[in-house]
């Protein structure tokens, strides 16, 4: 019977070869003999010394380094044993973090690319490694950088290492499954000791332990969470960060990594919140952290948790004036805000909730959004009470409140204990137009809702 041909490869058709062709040929066959393996990984490279293929090496720029490491294992061994040079992880590992020579920007990103490009170099070369033990090399490897320890540098504000440590960890564990990601989580807390570090800024009295407080709001901002272009990866990060702890702690840790700083010494403003009404820029990175556990869609991160989480930062470290409260929830969203009004509905803490929409109403006039949404809000909110007696007496409750934080206002501006920039009488002023507003838009509502 005649034999069958075997398709389930490519035949390699016969080839003439020049002269040179020949010659090339013959000398790397003279290099198979007992050899034959490594040269089909190595390919043409087997025929150089190691110090010519490192001293190639040098020609090539990172990203061309990482993809040569994928051309075999063999190769990317030997890329592996050039990192672990003098010579190599002086080129490869930059250290210039507090070069101010150039332009900010333009260091600032030719740095960053130049860690992402690494990160992506250690992503391949470590591929076929465990994980604690791709961990542990990476970190033998990264240790002689003092800048990336936690506490390693002295001007750590000033300092590029943290940003560039973690824009290289962003790109070795992109792509990674949860499990994995949460064995790095592991190995950094084990590694820097985050977690009791965590447990004594915590425990303190806020403000006690200023210098612990900067570093962990650095490494927690710069390492973990600033990096990650998917809110998705944002979440899971601060979620490691956070869930560990009590929710009293939580809000804490928020506030921490989140809240207010000097622009003098970034040291984090405690009082900042109870002082005085507060600006946007003030909150916006609590907003933001907020609105991400509340949007992602996590199994960890309940409604009721963040409503929570957000009710227990209001607190911290004692309670906020109001109107910061107010100017949090509006810079949360319109979901978080309308949840945290209803939840106080449903808890009977009305009179709390209307002094709440006095509020709203006068941030909304301060910084001239549409009234319209205040009122709205009220209407959506004034739904969630389940008689008509409660809603009317809600009602009431706000317009008491009104007179009322408009009476505690004139007390002060009559007092004569006045600032420097007349605060107090301005913020009577733009309360007085506030309530104008606020009813001059229930009375649109109510004419249009008649009329309809």
């Amino acid at each position: 019977m005649a034999s069958r041909v075997n398709t389930s490869f490519t035949l390699i058709p016969n080839q003439k070869y020049r002269r040179s062709n020949r010659r090339s040929s013959s000398y790397f066959s003279n290099t198979l003999g007992s050899d034959s393996q490594p040269l089909s990984t190595l390919g043409n490279f087997k025929a150089l010394p190691l110090e010519i293929f490192q001293i190639i090496l040098r020609y090539l720029s990172v990203k061309d380094i990482s993809m040569l490491s994928m051309v075999s294992k063999t190769v990317s061994q030997h890329i592996i044993n050039y990192i672990s040079t003098s010579s190599g992880s002086k080129r490869l590992l930059l250290q210039d973090f507090h070069n101010l020579e150039l332009p900010c920007k333009r260091q600032d990103s030719a740095i960053l690319e130049h860690y992402r490009s690494l990160g992506l170099l250690f992503k391949r070369c470590t591929l076929l490694l465990p994980t604690r033990e791709r961990l542990k090399y990476i970190h033998k490897i990264l240790a002689e950088v003092s800048c990336f320890k936690f506490n390693g540098c002295a001007a750590p504000i000033q300092c590029l290492g943290l940003p560039c440590y973690g824009m290289f960890l962003q790109t070795l564990t992109a792509g990674w499954d949860e499990l994995e990601c949460h064995r790095v989580y592991i190995f950094l807390c084990e590694l820097t000791n985050l977690s009791r570090k965590m447990q004594t800024v915590v425990c303190s009295k806020p403000g006690s332990a200023r210098k612990l407080e900067l570093r962990i709001r650095l490494f927690c901002r710069n390492v973990l969470l600033d990096h990650w272009t998917h809110r998705s990866d944002s979440a899971f990060w601060l979620t490691r960060i956070l869930k560990p702890w009590p929710m009293v702690n939580q809000a804490r840790l928020l506030y921490i990594i989140f809240g207010p700083i000097s622009p003098q010494d970034g040291q984090v403003v405690w009082q900042k919140m109870i002082e005085g009404p507060t600006d946007e820029s003030s909150l916006k990175g609590l907003a933001d952290a907020i609105k991400l556990l509340y949007d992602t869609s996590t199994k960890e991160w309940t409604a009721d948790d963040v409503i929570s989480l957000v009710d227990e930062l209001s607190v911290v470290p004692r309670e906020w004036l109001l109107e910061n409260n107010a100017r949090l929830l509006i810079l949360s969203g319109n979901n978080i805000c309308f949840t945290f009004m209803a939840s106080k509905a449903v808890n009977g803490r009305a009179i709390e909730l209307a002094k709440l929409i006095v509020f709203l109403a006068l941030v909304c006039e301060k910084e001239l959004y549409c009234m319209d949404w205040a009122v709205k809000m009220m209407q959506k909110v004034c739904k969630v009470f389940s008689t008509p007696m409660e809603r009317n007496n809600f009602l009431q409750s706000v317009a008491n409140a009104f007179a009322c934080v408009i009476m505690e206002m004139l007390q002060a501006v009559m007092s004569g204990d006045r600032d420097e920039d007349d605060r107090s009488f301005l913020n009577l002023f733009h309360l007085v137009h506030a309530q104008a507003n606020f009813h001059k838009e229930v009375l649109y509502l109510t004419m249009n809702t008649l009329s309809t």
